[in-house]
């Protein structure tokens, strides 16, 4: 039987940084590779609160996006 063995996690950040001439939002991201693969999605959202306290943008969303090997 196959298995994911999880390989390296990165954190991302979108934040609304204004509209477009329709009037629809722009986002843009801010990633952070080697997150710790522990890591769970409560310290993830707390590191992310700190972090976006840091810009001038509004937080949108926080993604995390892990990478597998599958053997």
């Amino acid at each position: 039987m196959a298995q994911a063995m999880l390989k390296n996690s990165r954190l991302t950040l979108v934040f609304e940084t204004g509209m477009n001439e329709k009037g629809e939002p722009i986002f843009k991201g801010k990633s952070y590779a080697n997150v710790q693969k522990e890591a769970t999605a409560d310290q993830l959202h707390q590191a992310a609160t700190a972090l976006a306290g840091l810009s001038a943008y509004p937080l949108s969303s926080v993604e995390r996006t892990d990478n597998h090997d599958i053997i």
